[in-house]
């Protein structure tokens, strides 16, 4: 292969589509849907999008047109079906794709056309003006804003850790502090050119969950119709970030240890023995310790996994509390979220900043960034000011008194819950609403609902209500 692109979105459950993102790919994200792959689109900035050719042409067309809004990204289509026509390319080319492409095919073929995609490059000016974000050109390669203590004793230990032999990793923070911008500064120094690959512990059950990690043979349980290939195999030499190990069950633990320990597993149903060759990382927002003391974590695991952790600081740290106008400034820069203001809004007032400096964030990162998406939405001036400034349903500059806006003795779990709670009577109760509003995946929320024991009351709204016990299949990437 004569080139290697920086990331790939590969939007299709097909193995063969997955397997030819990695040939031309130093991350691979997976979609199992365009809904989904928009999601990922907004956040990692791809090179290219593969997307499957059994998706209808409208659905392709409605996908481009929202991809067109975020970012300027060439889509090949792909196929593999051998009865594919020279018609339904054409098609495909109409609707917008760049290129037609069977997995078979000459992979120089997709060198031909990014070739002809025209890319952008940002100017000087633009490089310099960025150049404040970030502490050196590794944060900035993986977008890890900020200038503070916090961030500077981060990156040292992540930096020390990568160089390292030190396999498995485990990433600690509570939740939206960044724990997979870190797995990915890892990844970046260790295995730059393999693939990166994510899985949330939280958004399978069980059974799946074991499925999609080792992968399982023809016939080893009902509607196992043919051989799938793992997670921990399709990562090759590069990484498997396992996002929030503490949800993932005990039984399935004592699987995971053996394949830290012996750096080999089985598929479910196989008898054969796979080699592990990737680079393990896990993460955690709940205090793992606690989690032994309760019996839902492997004590065993727990010391394998924490040989040297990285931990990130909250952003109500003191240590790190000072990013915080400089991350409202880069989202502000950064956002596509409401394409139609793009650089209409230049900044935010002093009060604005003030406010949002008093706060405790106990959504970390994440939550002020969908502050200041929702502030760049409701602003119909330059400038964001106080008025704009909405958390939790409250529009700060409405406050009479500003200590209004500290929430001491208010733990994580119960901040999160209200601000779920807040947000599915905010959408009556539709959770692909509230998974937007809140900025997470569906599988996600599932998960959170199933941990808090949301359920809805008749007085909370009369929408339609979806079923809790739904769970979408989610594999992050």
């Amino acid at each position: 292969m004569s080139f290697t692109l920086e990331r790939v979105i590969a939007v299709s459950k097909k193995e063969k589509i997955h397997q030819l993102a990695q040939r031309v790919s130093q991350e691979v994200f997976v979609a199992d849907d365009p809904n989904e792959a928009v999601d990922i689109t907004r956040n990692v900035n791809p090179s290219l999008i593969f997307f499957d050719a059994e998706f209808s042409h409208e659905t392709f067309y409605r996908f481009l047109s929202t991809t067109d809004n975020i970012i300027n990204v060439p889509v090949i289509v792909v196929t593999d079906s051998p009865a594919c026509s020279e018609s339904a390319g054409k098609d495909f080319i109409k609707a917008g794709a760049l290129e037609y492409f069977h997995v078979s095919e000459d992979i120089r073929k997709i060198e031909q056309a990014l070739s002809r995609f025209q890319v952008k490059k940002p100017d000087a000016a633009a490089d310099s003006q960025n150049n404040k974000f970030f502490i050196d050109d590794y944060a900035a390669s993986i977008s890890i804003v900020g200038q503070s203590k916090a961030i500077i004793n981060q990156l040292k230990m992540t930096k020390l850790v990568a160089k390292s032999s030190c396999n498995p990793v485990l990433i600690v923070g509570e939740t939206g502090t960044g724990k997979e911008l870190a797995a990915r500064a890892v990844h970046f120094l260790r295995a730059p050119k393999e693939p990166f690959i994510a899985l949330n512990c939280a958004a399978l059950t069980a059974n799946l969950l074991e499925s999609e990690l080792f992968g399982h043979t023809k016939g080893s349980f009902t509607g196992a119709d043919r051989d799938k290939v793992g997670l921990l195999e399709l990562a090759g030499f590069g990484t498997i970030f396992l996002d929030e190990i503490s949800e993932m069950p005990l039984e399935l633990q004592a699987k995971l240890l053996r394949v830290v320990q012996e750096k080999e597993f089985r598929k479910v149903g196989g008898i054969h023995t796979i080699r592990c060759n990737a680079s393990i990382i896990a993460s955690s927002n709940r205090d793992l310790k606690k989690e032994l003391q309760l019996n839902r974590f492997r004590s065993d695991l727990y010391y394998r996994l924490s040989i040297c952790p990285i931990i990130i600081d909250t952003l109500r740290s003191p240590d790190r509390k000072q990013d915080i106008p400089l991350l409202a400034e880069y989202f502000i820069k950064t956002s596509e979220f409401c394409p139609e203001k793009k650089n209409l809004i230049t900044g935010i007032t002093d009060m604005a900043l003030e406010a949002l400096e008093q706060y405790d964030w106990p959504g970390n990162v994440r939550q002020l960034k969908n502050v200041i998406e929702r502030a760049i939405l409701l602003e119909t001036a330059d400038k964001i000011g106080l008025n704009s400034i909405v958390i939790d349903d409250f529009r700060i500059g409405q406050a009479s008194q500003q200590p209004l806006l500290k929430i001491s003795d208010f733990s994580l779990e119960k901040a999160e819950r209200q601000l779920i709670t807040k947000a599915l009577q905010q959408t009556g109760w539709q959770k692909t609403q509230t998974a937007a509003l809140l900025g997470i995946s569906r599988a996600t929320l599932y998960a959170k609902l199933e941990q808090y024991k949301l359920k809805k009351n008749l007085s909370d709204s009369t929408s339609t209500q979806e079923p809790v016990s739904e769970s979408p299949l989610l594999v992050s990437t």
